[in-house]
């Protein structure tokens, strides 16, 4: 009886309080936050109704949102069988890691600079086999439901974003991953057609043009690969000069092959354009303003192409008439 009487409601009831519960933090450390807070009444009787139970041990890490209106009872369910506040994040096809990491911190989930980290962290590269020194392309692009951790939260993030890649990867490779150079290769090219072009049926001849390209040693001539080397601080005013700049290693007017990375986050759909590109003989491509491109064979047939549907460009600033 005396116990039923120390359990009972707090002195306000219905009051709102969110609560962290940081990873490995004891339960009766978490009791005299409880009471500390006027969610409990008794540590020691909250313990008492733990231990009866059997859920001294199982207190989980994260955010819960709790009332100073529920019986004990009720606080004991929450922090021991659920996952606590979930936030909404969702990272779209074609983020670069910085975008990414953008929303994340907008979100509250992780810094921008605990996110870059955890981009390059060796261990978890390892783990999700990642090839190269950093996460970029394997971020898969999803809907998220992700609590707050408290410790950590560049790791965790970064980490649930390669676990849905990992999970996606198998309608692919059902077998597994592919080697290392293959793996990287596929993920490259994808985050490439990835950025030209958000029309799905178009993808597989994206695919098929820069393969095309690659095999006769003709520059890919991609401007997203030499935007994303300027980094996050460009101003969206390619120029000719951008193009000229051997220095970018993303540059492919300057350099040959594919890019040294990944670009962006490529969706499943460009990762299958990847490993199965069109059968075609198209060298060219140009934005026809309603989101599709017209493809061409020879730079004469392109440079018409770019004539009819780009008249308007800006005299201030570049635009490739060779793709």
């Amino acid at each position: 009886m005396a116990a039923a009487l120390l359990l009972g409601p707090a002195e306000v009831p219905g009051r709102e309080v969110v609560v962290l519960i940081r990873p490995g933090m004891s339960l009766p450390a978490i009791a005299t936050e409880l009471e500390r807070q006027g969610l409990i009444k008794s540590t020691y009787a909250f313990l008492f109704l733990a231990r009866l139970h059997e859920r001294l041990g199982a207190a989980r890490a994260g955010e819960f949102r709790l009332s100073s209106g529920w019986p004990p009872q009720e606080i004991l369910r929450v922090l021991t069988s659920t996952s606590g506040l979930l936030h909404r994040v969702q990272v779209r096809e074609g983020l670069s890691w910085w975008a990414a990491a953008k929303i994340f911190e907008a979100e509250g989930l992780a810094g921008r600079e605990d996110f870059a980290r955890a981009m390059g962290n060796a261990t978890l590269l390892e783990k999700y086999g990642i090839p190269g020194p950093s996460a970029e392309g394997f971020l898969f692009p999803q809907t998220y439901l992700l609590p707050r951790s408290p410790d950590n939260g560049g790791t965790a993030s970064v980490e649930a974003l390669l676990k849905e890649f990992e999970r996606q990867a198998r309608k692919l490779w059902p077998q597994g991953l592919p080697p290392a150079e293959e793996l990287r290769r596929v993920v490259i090219l994808a985050s490439l057609v990835e950025r030209e072009t958000g029309e799905v049926t178009e993808r597989p001849r994206i695919a098929g043009v820069f393969a095309n390209r690659l095999r006769m040693g003709m520059r890919l001539q991609c401007d997203p690969t030499t935007i994303y080397g300027l980094g996050p601080d460009f101003d969206g005013n390619l120029r000719r000069s951008h193009l000229e700049d051997a220095a970018n290693p993303y540059n492919t007017y300057a350099h040959a092959g594919l890019p040294p990375g990944p670009i962006c986050s490529p969706g499943l759909e460009s990762l299958r354009a990847a490993m199965n590109p069109e059968a075609n003989d198209f060298l060219y491509f140009v934005a026809k303003g309603d989101g599709t491109h017209e493809f061409s064979r020879t730079l004469a047939e392109h440079n018409q192409a770019v004539t009819r549907f780009q008249r308007h460009r800006d005299k201030d600033s570049y635009r490739s008439t060779r793709r």
